[in-house]
């Protein structure tokens, strides 16, 4: 796939085969790209947590909102839901302001996931300080985004 289909096709999914599961070794890879992305000043104060087990998901998903504009639409349906998430954590010990650093991160993650027949959703609607509490999240990270990730059973059409 070259450049211009690969951003084509990544798109906001929001609806997911969740009987479809992805191993660690995806999900970490995905990571890795974000890791290679550009950084402010090279402060590089981005963190990562991933969830890629029933249980874990199952934990993660009340505390997003699914889509602004669909305000009474509460998020996929079980059986739709996403099989994995990447929390970007900005790590306040490195730095206070994170810029754009996580929205970079954030895309690339989006267009290894395609890449690798895999869709997703960046989230940050969040509730970010029930989520940390949930997840046991240190106060020294800030929750910037999420990603949902999963099979995509919808087709976005642009």
């Amino acid at each position: 796939m070259n450049l211009k289909e690969l951003i084509t096709k990544t798109r906001s999914y929001r609806r997911f085969d969740e009987s479809y599961q992805i191993d660690s070794k995806t999900i970490e890879s995905f990571i890795d790209l974000a890791r290679l992305s550009p950084s402010g000043a090279n402060k590089q104060p981005l963190k990562y947590l991933y969830y890629n087990t029933p249980k874990d998901c199952e934990k993660v998903f009340p505390y997003l909102a699914w889509a602004g504009y669909l305000t009474e639409w509460p998020g996929p349906d079980k059986g739709e839901r996403p099989t994995g998430y990447i929390i970007v954590l900005g790590d306040k010990s490195i730095s206070e302001i994170f810029g754009i650093d996580h929205g970079i991160a954030a895309y690339g993650i989006l267009l290894g996931a395609v890449d690798a027949g895999i869709g997703g959703c960046i989230i940050a609607s969040i509730k970010r300080d029930e989520l940390a509490n949930e997840l046991s999240i240190p106060d020294n990270f800030e929750i910037l985004l999420v990603l949902a990730l999963g099979k995509p059973v919808e087709n976005v059409i642009i």
